[in-house]
């Protein structure tokens, strides 16, 4: 686990948490995530928790996406 990676944190079968990791605690088994849902601080443990890592959150305004043209011709 280290800063930047997103993770969601999940106990018996339910999301609990869901966000960026900011900080990491190396000498136990806690760290700090920015919770994507409520922008607020949370610490986590390894131990209660099964945490997942996640494929990062691109918020879509923030994708540019080039229009695909096609031309057709009926040369």
């Amino acid at each position: 686990m280290s800063a930047g990676e997103e993770i969601e944190a999940w106990h018996k079968g339910r999301l609990f948490h869901r966000g960026r990791v900011t900080e990491t605690i190396p000498s136990t088994d806690l760290f700090w995530i920015v919770d994507s849902r409520t922008g607020a601080r949370k610490l986590l443990d390894v131990e209660a928790l099964e945490i997942v890592r996640v494929e990062k959150i691109i918020p879509a305004e923030t994708v540019r996406v080039e229009p695909h043209v096609v031309w057709f011709s009926s040369a």
